[in-house]
């Protein structure tokens, strides 16, 4: 059935979390989904199922030793599956598969026409690489998107933009030397937070130098500076008309979240959602792809998230 507007819940995304007192928990996505049913948007919405990627899939973006090295520490439960952030639990080969596989399902169904848009709160996994996991991401769900939009699609000038706290190296380092992948990425200053990169002269290499834009934000930045940064983001893409537009929100930019510093409010994400669905009226046939991305904060993430999808829901 056609919709305007699909949202992606269920019981497969909502086992993506790590345990034992880990700040990305399992709680996330039920955190949100109180808040989707005490305004009332559950109603005016429609919820499709999560699906797990094949390993085929999984391959469309990473290399085959890290999809190997995952399923050795899911069947053994133990251990970590980078250098100390992301732990193995039994089973987390599927949960990441779910969120990978979820998304291509989104793509699926945007290039379907089935829906314009698309809202997927537990994802945008975007410190993972190629070939390893990497702060609280085991694959990179937005970077399988990507590569399956050209492969499949034939897409060739996808926007990614990044308003998370932390800068989304994993996947700007993928693509920073492909001019069609238009990046603009509002994050914390790298100096100060995790993962240390996305200083402002990082724009691209070789033909794709200008491609990128990185804002890098001060500890404590606001609304007003990122309505500011924002004004930027909206020239650059607009200067490179992308025909597909990726939106990673993480919630964790929000003041109060416990790993980090900037203190935007929902309404930046409400505004960062906004504007994008006119921007891809106009240039992307409608096409935009929205993840939840960090966020550490039951509250602000709820908040910021549901805020989202209410715009969505508006525009729909």
């Amino acid at each position: 059935m056609k919709s305007e507007l699909v949202l992606f819940v269920g019981d497969a995304l909502g086992s993506y979390g790590f345990p034992d007192g880990h700040p990305f928990s399992i709680d996330r996505q039920g955190a949100f989904w109180a808040e989707v049913t005490k305004q009332g948007l559950d109603k005016r919405v429609t919820v499709a199922a999560p699906r797990r990627a094949s390993r085929e899939e999984l391959l469309g973006f990473h290399e085959e030793k890290h999809v190997a090295w995952v399923e050795e520490r899911s069947r053994l439960g133990t251990g970590y599956l980078d250098d100390g952030d992301t732990p193995a639990f039994p089973g987390v080969l599927e949960a990441a598969s779910a969120v990978t596989g979820t998304a291509l399902e989104g793509l699926d169904r945007l290039m379907s026409g089935e829906a314009r848009r698309t809202f997927q709160p537990i994802g945008g996994m975007h410190h993972a690489r190629r070939d390893r996991a990497a702060g609280f991401c085991v694959f990179n769900d937005v970077g399988a998107v990507i590569d399956a939009a050209r492969a499949r699609f034939g897409m060739r000038r996808i926007a990614y933009v990044d308003i998370d706290v932390h800068h989304g190296d994993g996947v700007f380092y993928s693509y920073e030397a492909d001019p069609e992948l238009i990046v603009a990425d509002i994050h914390e200053d790298g100096r100060f937070l995790y993962p240390g990169t996305g200083f402002a002269e990082e724009t691209g290499t070789g033909k794709a130098e200008g491609t990128k834009l990185n804002l890098p934000m001060a500890p404590g930045a606001g609304d007003r500076q990122f309505l500011s940064a924002w004004e930027s983001v909206l020239s650059h893409l607009r200067r490179y008309r992308p025909e597909f537009i990726i939106l990673q929100a993480g919630a964790d930019s929000l003041a109060g979240d416990p790993l980090a510093h900037l203190r935007f409010s929902p309404a930046a994400h409400a505004h960062a959602t906004r504007t994008l669905i006119a921007l891809a009226e106009d240039t992307a046939k409608g096409r935009l792809m929205i993840f939840g991305g960090g966020g550490y904060n039951l509250r602000n993430l709820a908040n910021a998230w549901t805020s989202v999808l209410a715009e969505l829901i508006d525009a729909a």
